[in-house]
């Protein structure tokens, strides 16, 4: 994967990724490995080179709440690292072997303060990223809702 690939960095420059690559480290999950837990300290984001991450929440101690599998590779996750207060507002496991480009906050924000136009692109493709996902929450509670419907009328 080559940084264009990962959706949060679409529109940038040439110059742009040669510049991001020095600072991006490789990380290779086992299926089951946690990435980070709910509550954590975000201090990275993550682009999914191949394999699998599931997102999820917990309930309580004993259950969890599945709230997306991201599979393709360039999707992106962990983007409380970017957004105060700095905690992620999931957990995130490897759902499959699984094989990311981590991307220290510190480091990014550094480069963003260096160069504030990579920050507008970064922050309008995390929006457009942000909506879409919404829009397949909303069809996904749409059918479970059209489902339980159907059942109460039985």
């Amino acid at each position: 994967m080559n940084l264009p690939s990962c959706q949060l960095f679409e529109g940038f420059s040439d110059g742009h990724c040669a510049c991001f690559l020095e600072f991006i480290e490789d990380m290779a999950c086992k299926k089951g490995d946690w990435l980070f837990k709910e509550g954590d300290t975000a201090d990275n984001l993550f682009c999914i080179k191949n394999g699998a991450v599931e997102l999820l929440t917990s309930l309580d101690d004993r259950v969890e709440l599945p709230i997306t599998i991201l599979r393709t590779e360039g999707n992106f996750f962990g983007t409380s690292a970017l957004i105060p207060p700095y905690t992620y507002s999931l957990s995130a496991r490897a759902f499959q072997d699984t094989t990311l480009a981590v991307i220290n906050r510190d480091k990014l924000m550094d480069r963003i303060n260096q160069d504030p136009e990579l920050g507008y692109i970064i922050m309008s493709n995390l929006a457009k990223t942000f909506l879409d996902r919404l829009k397949e929450t909303r069809q996904e509670i749409k059918i479970h809702f059209k489902s339980l419907i159907k059942v109460m009328q039985y």
